[in-house]
């Protein structure tokens, strides 16, 4: 039987990733920072499906909307759409080489920049800035070191339970 990790580490990333979602960056580099919200949902329902889901990205979604002042309910419909899939999926993206999972999570990412794409022109707004589209790409170099580092938490802390 697989342990999972505790909740306030699921959790407190996500939280974190919100906070980095309002950290202030030059406009340029603002532009194309990366969804890490989206990223952190794709790696805990890859290895915590039982405790993240469709309900958990609504929420966060909802949660980013609130904190960054977007339209209500674009990022958790976003992430919504992206955890479907990640979760439709999730058997084949599991056992991915790192590389073929950082090119899937860039497809992704890529899907969500189209529906984020789709939510502004149904409302109105004009195209996105260019830069936006450089997210995915970022996500894409990012996606490796996120993957090991929450791997190496999550190894850190099953050893810490099992010890104490």
């Amino acid at each position: 039987m697989t342990r999972v990790p505790s909740g306030w580490l699921i959790y407190g990333s996500l939280l974190a990733s919100l906070l980095v979602l309002v950290v202030p960056l030059p406009t340029g580099i603002g532009l194309a920072r990366p969804y890490l919200l989206a990223m952190l949902l794709c790696y805990w329902i890859l290895e915590a499906p039982d405790h993240v889901g469709l309900g958990t990205a609504f929420i966060a979604g909802l949660a980013a909307d609130l904190v960054s002042g977007t339209l209500l309910g674009e990022q958790a419909m976003r992430l919504v759409v992206l955890s479907f899939l990640v979760q439709r999926f999730r058997a084949r993206l599991r056992f991915f080489p790192l590389w073929q999972q950082a090119l899937a999570v860039f497809a992704l990412l890529l899907n969500d920049r189209l529906v984020a794409l789709a939510v502004h022109a149904a409302s109105g707004d004009g195209l996105p800035p260019w830069g936006t589209w450089l997210s995915p790409v970022i996500g894409f170099a990012l996606w490796p070191w996120l993957f090991l580092l929450l791997d190496e938490l999550r190894l850190r802390l099953r050893e810490r339970e099992r010890a104490g």
